[in-house]
């Protein structure tokens, strides 16, 4: 009679498992794509904005690091940039004057040259006054030279300068804790007025109207789905309470990988399965880790 029994309850175990197989082709969690927001700079909290379950904007501020250490250098470098600023040389009145000397010499060289030919000069007073012209002309050209050996080393120190201050721009930018997508926060690792270091993590954020099912199928199973594929999906509230979702299978793993313990498919048995996504709308109940079901269309 025993015997009986307990085959008759293998019967009904096994027609049970057998018909919820049935109700499904693979099964899975939902997930969502998490962001943890770390410190980019050192420095206290001066603000926090956020709560977790808070709804957020992509580029929404949730908090300030102390910029003033930052600010203050910039404030200096600003003043350095034009003391050279201040420093370059202004060419033309600083080669005017030898210019004009030029002028005037070159003018006398033509004037004896025009005596010369007459006969009116020597040819030595001729050969000074060449000599005074080549003169100038090479002093001319050494100030030129130097001018523009100054300008450019004042150029270079000030484009220096430029490139310190879009350092510290950039680092007082990432004290500004911003949040790199919109969605839900989830979990908050830090206070207000707490001290912040770099790569400290400040709080975690996901979207979670865009969630994903991460489920496995068998390989048997690869020739019935494609990237794009309409399917339904289920989420499994405890018991018989189930939601459906219409979703869209957007990944398929190329490499298989063992059957993961918590994970049932059509045959629990296979040595390996592939993972695949399927991006489901949120309408608000579905939470992570939650566990689903996908039935092909």
């Amino acid at each position: 009679m025993k015997k009986i029994i307990i085959l008759a309850s293998l019967v009904v175990i096994m027609t049970a498992c057998s018909n919820s197989n049935d109700k499904f082709d693979a099964t899975g969690t939902f997930e969502a794509t998490e962001n943890i927001v770390s410190a980019e700079q050192n420095g206290k909290l001066i603000s926090f904005l956020i709560n977790e379950g808070e709804l957020v904007e992509a580029g929404f501020e949730a908090g300030l690091i102390d910029t003033m250490q930052l600010y203050l250098q910039i404030q200096q470098l600003q003043a350095q940039k034009a003391v050279f600023q201040n420093q370059k040389p202004d060419s033309e009145k600083q080669l005017a004057a030898t210019r004009e000397q030029l002028q005037k010499a070159r003018l006398e060289q033509k004037r004896y040259q025009d005596l010369l030919r007459d006969g009116a000069t020597s040819e030595k007073t001729v050969d000074d006054i060449n000599n005074q012209v080549k003169v100038l002309e090479r002093q001319l050209d050494a100030q030129q030279s130097a001018l523009q050996k100054q300008l450019a080393t004042l150029s270079a120190q000030v484009t220096a300068t430029d490139a310190q201050i879009d350092v510290l721009q950039n680092q007082l930018s990432k004290c500004h804790i911003v949040a790199p997508v919109r969605g839900t926060v989830l979990e908050k690792y830090a206070e207000q007025n707490e001290l912040a270091v770099v790569g400290k993590p400040l709080f975690k954020i996901a979207d979670i109207e865009n969630m994903y099912l991460k489920a496995y199928i068998t390989s048997s199973q690869l020739t019935d789905v494609k990237i794009g594929q309409k399917v339904r999906v289920f989420a499994d509230f405890g018991g018989n309470d189930r939601k459906e979702y219409d979703s869209t299978i957007t990944w398929i793993s190329q490499r298989s990988e063992f059957t993961p313990k918590t994970i049932l498919t059509n045959d629990e048995r296979a040595d390996l399965v592939y993972a695949i996504k399927i991006a489901v709308k949120n309408d608000g109940y579905i939470k992570i880790g939650m566990y689903g079901e996908m039935k092909l269309k």
